[in-house]
């Protein structure tokens, strides 16, 4: 085997799939029984089904290392090849061939048997994807502490949410160091902080070369973590593979060009653009939000960005060396009380808060804004504003350090807040306290489409209570 040849994880080879779709249940007794009689007679067999093709004449390579996306409208496909690449479905014509470990979150709850508890599933899917009992438990702790389910564990899997079922699901393929991770859009069912804990999981797993598969709609979540992609064309042997913002491109011109399929996916913007709002509807509406969130419309009706900010996670994922602990995180108004929704273009104070363990020299502070997908839109430090100030913290001493800005544009969506405690200067420095997620913040109105406008008139501030 060559060089190149070693470097190849996933191989596809005129790979097709089809489906016997029956009109009635008669039709496929009369498929098992009738043609066999037919040809012990001479006949030609009779077919009593029609034929449908999931996939046909699908050909590409994945190298090791590489994150590939997988695209295409519902219909086209995707879980099917999955599927056929995991080896649960077995192809009609054509051939897979894998290098490596392959583990696989496909459909929701799939691999588990409903009336066995968490713990046993575990055991059950782990040994499954190649794990010995005393390698699973080596590292069921660490599994049940990523899926953080609490007690259910011991509860049969038939009594979970959806959203603790994936979570389980998620924290076994991401503990068997599997070669081949394939992941479906079942992640879309966790909570926004899971959502960023599979992230995180991801971004580790490419750093370390792993090989990825992952199927989204979502054409964000594809440029953001995958190199190239492949989309699928729903009825058609067409198949698309290469650099991943042309094949997202592609993928949406195929979305569009269809009208029937714009409903699906902009009905939003289809209905506003179709839609005639009398004046006392618009009234009715815009009183109803005021009531709720604020001014929403300023006189020109131009839509303003307003943010709703959850309370400070004090349980929320950390690490760090210990020597200091944040105990709070929050918004705050001009009288330092906290406030829970704020506009665009107001005066807004982020303030974090420490509990010194040990004597600190050089403290700083950090916050990171970032989208569900884990990319930082904005990210903020004291330490080289507070380099000459050389200040000092105590044993119990209780520092809080004040960022006043202008509050930005966001576009709509679901935003989290990392923040950070370190002790040191630039990238020589200790750090006592990073938290992953320590708030969210909803978009709930925004001007932009997408993107972000950018933080103005920053200025810091820090207080320390001896």
């Amino acid at each position: 085997m060559n060089q190149e040849q070693n470097d190849i994880a996933i191989r596809v080879e005129n790979l097709s799939k089809c489906y016997h779709i029956y009109d009635t249940p008669r039709d496929r007794l009369k498929q098992f029984i009738f043609p066999r009689i037919q040809r012990v007679i001479g006949r030609q067999p009779k077919q009593y089904f029609r034929e449908f093709w999931a996939l046909r004449d699908i050909s590409f390579e994945i190298k090791k290392g590489e994150t590939v996306g997988i695209i295409g409208r519902n219909g086209s496909g995707k879980s099917t090849l999955l599927q056929l690449i995991c080896g649960t479905l077995s192809p009609t014509t054509g051939s897979i061939t894998a290098h490596g470990r392959i583990a696989a979150l496909l459909e929701l709850g799939s691999g588990f048997n409903p009336e066995f508890t968490g713990r046993e599933n575990v055991y059950m899917n782990a040994s499954v994807l190649g794990l010995s009992k005393e390698e699973v438990e080596a590292c069921f702790d660490d599994i049940v502490a990523f899926a953080d389910i609490g007690d259910f564990i011991e509860q049969p899997v038939k009594t979970y949410s959806s959203g603790m079922m994936v979570r389980l699901a998620f924290a076994v393929i991401a503990h068997v160091d599997a070669d081949i991770l394939i992941i479906d859009e079942a992640l879309a069912v966790g909570d926004t902080f899971f959502q960023q804990k599979c992230m995180r999981f991801l971004r580790a797993f490419q750093d370390k070369q792993g090989t990825v598969l992952f199927v989204s709609h979502d054409t964000g979540a594809v440029l953001s973590l995958c190199d190239k992609a492949v989309l699928l064309i729903p009825n058609t042997s067409a198949m698309h593979l290469g650099n991943v913002e042309t094949i997202c491109k592609l993928y949406l011109e195929h979305l569009y060009a269809d009208p029937v399929r714009q409903g699906e996916f902009g009905a939003l913007v289809a209905t506003s653009s179709r839609t005639e709002v009398d004046a006392s509807s618009k009234e009715a509406t815009a009183s109803v939000d005021v009531a709720r969130y604020g001014h929403f419309f300023d006189g020109d009706m131009e839509i303003e960005t307003i943010y709703v900010i959850s309370a400070f996670r004090s349980e929320a994922e950390s690490f760090g060396n210990g020597g200091a602990m944040i105990v709070n995180a929050c918004f705050l108004d001009k009288d330092e009380n906290v406030v829970t929704t704020i506009k665009s273009d107001q005066s807004a104070c982020f303030s974090i808060q420490i509990l010194a363990y040990k004597r600190i020299r050089w403290p700083a502070f950090g916050f990171m804004i970032k989208n569900n997908l884990g990319e930082y839109v904005y990210a903020e430090g004291t330490d080289m504003h507070f380099r000459r100030h050389e200040i000092e913290l105590n044993k119990d001493d209780v520092a809080t350090a004040f960022f006043t800005f202008t509050m930005p544009h966001l576009a709509r969506g679901r935003y989290l807040v990392n923040v950070a405690f370190a002790e040191g200067l630039g990238d020589d420095h200790i750090q006592h306290c990073w938290m992953h997620d320590a708030l969210q913040i909803d978009v709930i109105s925004s001007r932009l489409v997408q993107g972000y406008s950018g933080m103005n008139d920053m200025t810091m501030s820090i207080r320390v209570n001896s």
